[in-house]
């Protein structure tokens, strides 16, 4: 019998990669996503939508024992404090923060009555340190870090685990977004940019969505059924800089 994985945001990026592991490893993945995807169960969903999000996961759990959640959609947003609007601000949060809290509060009913979950969540290397220029998107990652501890600590008694997964800079179209809005202010060349980011990563290369994808099917599968409450970073060195 297959396991049933439910991911928001899996439409793209390392939401997608993750769609493609899990499917490649036989589960049966549910993509919650207001992007449209031929892979996997789609389900339309604005995961801001708290109502929205717990019916479509009740659904689900009616007809299926719902053996992991992986909270991965979420948006990015630059800018200081003083840059950031109020309006800017709800809106991160609430995709970020707000979206993974919905998710998870509509997975666990199902997990508690199988006392059997894993439960991952996609934060940052935010989630452990600052960036400039990045205030709403660094709090709602260390949100989401706080969120998997908290989790954790509060359903081990289930065998639900909680982990937080903090990737540093993954090539994606939400990297290759950042960096064409950062262009478009500053003038900067794109290629030069990029290559500058990928030196400023110890390894000389920025991490790709597959790595990360990787990285949630073991903290998902029962080789890490030790692993709760945890921070695992992939990021090639740079938060041990």
């Amino acid at each position: 019998m297959k396991k049933t994985c439910i991911i928001t945001g899996g439409s793209s990026g390392i939401g997608l990669s993750i769609v493609e592991l899990f499917i490649k490893n036989d589960y049966l993945v549910f993509n919650l996503d207001l992007q449209e995807s031929e892979l996997g169960e789609y389900r339309q969903c604005d995961v801001t939508n708290t109502e929205q999000v717990n019916s479509i996961i009740t659904d689900i759990a009616k007809e299926h024992q719902i053996d992991v959640l992986v909270s991965n959609a979420g948006i990015h947003f630059s800018g200081n404090i003083e840059n950031t609007s109020e309006s800017d601000f709800d809106k991160v949060m609430n995709i970020n923060v707000k979206g993974a809290y919905a998710a998870i509060k509509a997975v666990l009913p199902n997990m508690k009555a199988h006392q059997n979950g894993a439960i991952i969540l996609m934060a940052s290397d935010q989630a452990l340190i600052a960036k400039q220029n990045s205030f709403a998107y660094n709090i709602s990652k260390a949100a989401l870090a706080s969120m998997a501890k908290t989790t954790a600590l509060d359903y081990a008694s289930f065998n639900i685990r909680a982990n937080a997964v903090c990737p540093g800079t993954i090539e994606t179209p939400l990297y290759h977004q950042a960096i064409d809005n950062y262009c478009q202010r500053s003038g900067a060349d794109k290629k030069q940019v990029h290559h500058e980011e990928e030196q400023l990563q110890p390894l000389g290369r920025l991490g790709q969505p597959e790595e990360v994808a990787e990285l949630v099917l073991f903290l998902a599968s029962d080789k890490a059924k030790f692993i709760t409450g945890s921070l695992q970073v992939i990021d090639g060195g740079y938060t041990a800089q």
